[in-house]
């Protein structure tokens, strides 16, 4: 249903709709683009027929305007609408920062 006087959207009690966009979350192993990162996603699961647990692995391009995030951190994105041929996806947080080593140290 669609509020006429201000256009959003509401449900009948006049709540707003909530988004339905998926997030996931997974580990940069790329940032050599600009203003985009490519985020590995991880997901264990048992096969519906034969029961053996599985371990996929799937690579997303995100948006990530700034270029915030760096290889190695964690981080959730979020789905959108498509940004370009590939890029479904924003990043919405950076969960963990990759802990800089430094090798000077005596």
């Amino acid at each position: 249903m669609t509020n006429k006087m201000f256009g959003k959207k509401t449900t009948k009690e006049n709540t707003p709709v909530t988004s339905k966009a998926k997030k996931l979350n997974g580990i940069v192993v790329s940032d050599k683009m600009t203003d985009t990162i490519v985020v590995s996603v991880s997901k264990y699961f048992k096969h519906p027929k034969y029961g053996k647990f599985i371990s996929e692995q799937k690579k997303y391009k995100a948006h990530d305007a700034g270029n915030t995030a760096k290889i190695g951190d964690k981080v959730e994105i979020a789905e959108c609408r498509p940004i370009s041929k590939d890029k479904h996806f924003t990043l919405s947080a950076i969960l963990a920062a990759k802990p800089i080593v430094n090798l000077d140290q005596e």
